[in-house]
């Protein structure tokens, strides 16, 4: 097992690891253009988040920046008591020990994902999917430099090329120290874990998230939102797929029309209830299993909705518990929402776009968790720890 390495070694690690991918930025995109041209599938997320561009490196460079900026998250006092016999008592957070990150198509992972498990303490495993396989190898050589750099040990962060047979194996009867997964994907690859693996996972599950037009909307407020939520990046687990209308809203069919209108603009595929579908340009829903998909891609589905309650309701039943917004001017009927609707993130007046580590103030992300244990919505810096016990006696006896 790797001893913790000192804060100020972490630290340097990382701001080494922002200047290679500075020195190597040109190679690093150009790696990236044999994967991009060596994938042959036709799912446009999956290829927007294989993408390594100028933007993505500079994003890669900020969050390991950002990471060496934050305090050290292992070792903070939580609680501390002194027992009547003398014993004095601390809870402290605790590194889990080594963490294995499973993902598909997203070199940024590779330095974000890692980069705050790294900076919290842990031993990092790597698991990216075959698309992205020489863009990660690439990224994993400069974490490699930045540790033997700063005279740490290449161990801290390994690369698995595991094919899916090799990694239920490994995942069943792991060959090291296994204390924590995260796998980083779509619902296939979740559940693939969930079912192999034997050691906590942190679920990162699917969006699928709702936006209600409640009738006292202000109506530019929502027709923005949605549109941002639901084109800004259809491959993000914050995209918006579900918009529901109150029944009451007031000019609500003249909405209606400028929101097919605004969407077709973006030529986004627009599914509607028997009513919604009545619009031109709108497809009638078949099944309703269709409320329980994430699109990732150019499509939404609208419906009309009778009260906030149901609203509550149905996105409590469909949604993948990742984030909801309501658009309304009534600050209690928001707040009605926002307590009762069961998602990670929740929104009054704002875009779902919006629940990401670094937005949220967290400085990077390693995964947006939509379990409920040990900690819910985007997990930081600050949560990927464990706690333990620390009793300081001098012979004290039960």
């Amino acid at each position: 097992m790797n001893t913790l390495l000192s804060i100020e070694t972490r630290n340097a690690v990382l701001l080494t690891m922002a200047e290679l991918l500075e020195q190597e930025r040109a190679a690093i995109i150009k790696i990236n253009k044999t994967d991009l041209d060596a994938y042959n599938g036709d799912d446009i997320s999956m290829y927007d988040r294989l993408k390594v561009d100028d933007s993505k490196v500079d994003e890669m460079i900020a969050s390991v920046t950002h990471l060496a900026s934050q305090a050290d998250p292992v070792g903070i006092e939580r609680f501390s008591f002194k027992h009547d016999n003398g014993m004095q008592v601390y809870n402290k957070t605790a590194s889990f020990g080594s963490v294995l990150i499973i993902y598909e198509s997203r070199p940024d992972v590779t330095v974000e994902a890692a980069g705050i498990a790294f900076k919290s303490g842990n031993k990092i495993l790597l698991k990216g999917g075959k698309e992205s396989l020489k863009s990660n190898l690439k990224i994993v050589e400069l974490w490699h430099q930045a540790l033997k750099s700063n005279g740490a040990s290449t161990e801290w962060v390994e690369y698995l090329q595991f094919n899916r047979t090799e990694t239920q194996a490994f995942l069943e009867k792991p060959t090291q120290k296994l204390d924590l997964i995260v796998p980083r994907g779509g619902e296939r690859l979740i559940a693939f874990v969930k079912e192999h693996a034997n050691c906590p996972v942190i679920i990162s599950g699917r969006g699928n998230n709702f936006l209600y037009v409640h009738n006292e909307a202000d109506l530019d407020i929502a027709l923005k939102v949605i549109i941002n939520a639901k084109t800004a990046k259809i491959s993000g687990c914050n995209a918006l797929d579900k918009v529901l209308i109150d029944k009451n809203l007031p000019n609500k069919e003249a909405f209606i029309k400028t929101l097919i209108s605004k969407l077709k603009e973006f030529n986004v595929q627009i599914l509607g209830d028997s009513y919604i579908s009545k619009f031109d340009n709108v497809e009638a829903i078949q099944s309703d299993d269709i409320w329980y998909k994430e699109f990732l891609d150019y499509k939404i589905a609208i419906a009309e909705i009778e009260s906030n309650e149901a609203t509550i309701a149905m996105i409590n039943k469909y949604s993948g518990g990742h984030s909801s917004s309501i658009i309304t001017t009534n600050n209690a009927v928001a707040e009605t929402f926002m307590e009762n609707v069961d998602t990670a993130a929740v929104y009054h007046n704002a875009s779902t776009r919006f629940t990401d580590g670094s937005q949220l103030g967290l400085g990077g992300e390693l995964a947006i968790s939509t379990d409920k244990l040990h900690q819910r919505g985007p997990i930081g810096l600050q949560h990927l720890v464990t706690n333990k016990w620390f009793i300081h006696g001098n012979g004290q006896i039960r």
